[in-house]
């Protein structure tokens, strides 16, 4: 539960430093493109980068500013296979202020770091919030059945794993119980929440008591607060 806990609040964190990373990303390019100046270019040269299971090409380009200074940079932007090719001409874009500066006029050198930021930000922040939502609309429910839902003594029936999570290789226990609801003649099953501990000595009688809401039996909540609490 702990590890859970860390991991939904370092996903959300995480999540919404690279939506901000990712905002001024965006930001820096469109500053730079409000005074860059547009001139064709040549690619001179591709540069080879390696990495432990790639490799990429990077395009070194030339071009002419406009006071007529040649100018060289190699784009931060690479591929394989290689999107260029010596010799191809390139519209590119150069900081009027500093020549230096400059970018291939395509998407991804201009916005393809903002967009590949922004996506993993918002796939952590949504895991990450998510998780922290569900904990609180859980919680809210099980606060709303304790107070309002009706009190059914249930049936233990086993102890076991739940095989449907895994935290750091192990996986939770979850207690069992069963009820015939009398007036549909139904056998509803019910689970606790997630224990992590065996919680199988603690369960001494044979007798559960489980808050169901009486419209809709499927929204319960398993009273376990007869086992210990697990020290830190």
């Amino acid at each position: 539960m702990k590890t859970l806990k860390i991991i939904k609040y370092i996903f959300s964190i995480a999540g919404l430093g690279m939506l901000v990373g990712s905002f001024f990303l965006y930001q820096g390019t469109s500053e730079f493109l409000s005074d860059a100046i547009k001139v064709d270019g040549v690619v001179v040269d591709l540069v080879r980068s390696r990495s432990s299971d790639s490799t990429t090409y990077a395009p070194k380009i030339r071009f002419k500013t406009e006071t007529g200074t040649m100018i060289e940079f190699t784009s931060s932007s690479g591929s394989n296979p290689p999107s260029y090719s010596r010799g191809e001409q390139v519209k590119i874009f150069y900081s009027s202020k500093n020549p230096d500066k400059a970018k291939v006029d395509s998407f991804f050198s201009l916005w393809g770091g903002a967009v590949i930021v922004g996506i993993l930000g918002s796939t952590f922040s949504l895991v990450g919030f998510g998780m922290i939502l569900f904990g609180i609309r859980k919680q809210r429910k099980k606060d709303e059945l304790l107070q309002q839902g009706t009190r059914i003594n249930t049936k233990f029936q086993s102890v076991s794993r739940n095989t449907r999570l895994k935290v750091n290789g192990r996986n939770p226990y979850i207690i069992t119980s069963q009820w015939q609801n009398p007036v549909t003649n139904k056998l509803h099953i019910f689970e606790s929440d997630n224990i992590w501990f065996d919680p199988e000595e603690f369960v001494n009688e044979d007798v559960l008591m489980v808050f169901i809401d009486p419209d809709d039996p499927s929204q319960y909540y398993m009273d376990i607060s007869f086992l210990p609490t697990l020290a830190k």
